[in-house]
Parts: structure tokens; C-alpha cells; sequence
């Protein structure tokens, strides 16, 4: 008998193997590197973007609670020279989804976002204790 015991931490005991885990799952093979940082009161998501520019993301939480993490870069190149031709060209199109739950205790509001040396950070305020006591409220009963 296999006794399977369910992780209340949002973030899954099998972290080390990221992309093999229903919590993030892989969504294509050049996906970037993630990290995932835990602090006191906040939650930082790094998502290294070598190359890339702050227009190239969309970070936006979807109907389900889920922070969704969009990049799609077009490069196209034009030459000064009219009479240069490509001979061979790999076409520079890089596109990548990840989505990732979001805890119960975090402020969605405050929420931001910056690219800074190539890495996205997504800072995921955590709510206080004092907070997550005011948003509960009795219902009377009639």
C-alpha cells in the first residue's frame, strides 16, 4: 500500500524537477529557466529573458487565479544593402506560455512586474496575517 500525503506548501516537494510536475507543467521545449524565491513577505518569480525586451511579455492573472507568463519575439532583420540576400536564415520566432498557481495568501492587487539584465521578476506580495483576518468577515445568520 502506497500512502500518498498531499503538500499544503503551493509550491510541490518535487520543485528540483520543475518542468515534470503538474504545478508548472512544460509548455515547450526552449522554455526559460525559472527561478522561484520565497521571502518573508513576498514571493519573486525570475524568468531568465536573455535578449529580450519588456515588450516582448504579457504577465496577467487569468479567470482561474493563475499567474500567466506570455513571451513572443519577432525578429526581423532588413539589410542596408539591396543587393544582400540570405542564403540561410533560421527564422527568429521565440514564443513561450507558463502558467503558475497562485497561493491564497498573496496580494493580486499589488502585483509587478520589471525586466531588468535580461531577467523578468514578478514580485507577488504576500498578504499579512492582520489582512488575511480583515478579508474574512462573519455572515450573519437570519
Amino acid at each position: 500500500m502506497t500512502l500518498i500525503r498531499r503538500n499544503q506548501n503551493w509550491i510541490p516537494n518535487v520543485f528540483n524537477d520543475l518542468f515534470d510536475n503538474g504545478w508548472m507543467p512544460k509548455t515547450n521545449s526552449t522554455a526559460p529557466a525559472i527561478n522561484v524565491i520565497e521571502h518573508k513577505t513576498n514571493f519573486l518569480v525570475e524568468v531568465a529573458a536573455p535578449g529580450m525586451a519588456k515588450e516582448d511579455f504579457t504577465v496577467r492573472i487569468d479567470e482561474d487565479n493563475n499567474l500567466v507568463i506570455n513571451m513572443e519575439q519577432k525578429t526581423e532583420e532588413e539589410f542596408a544593402d539591396p543587393e544582400s540576400r540570405y542564403l540561410r536564415r533560421e527564422f527568429g520566432y521565440s514564443k513561450f506560455m507558463q502558467t503558475i498557481l497562485l497561493p491564497d495568501n498573496v496580494d493580486e492587487q499589488k502585483i509587478s512586474a520589471k525586466m531588468e539584465n535580461g531577467v523578468l521578476q514578478i514580485n507577488i506580495p504576500k498578504l499579512t496575517e492582520e489582512e488575511i483576518k480583515k478579508a474574512q468577515r462573519q455572515i450573519e445568520i437570519s
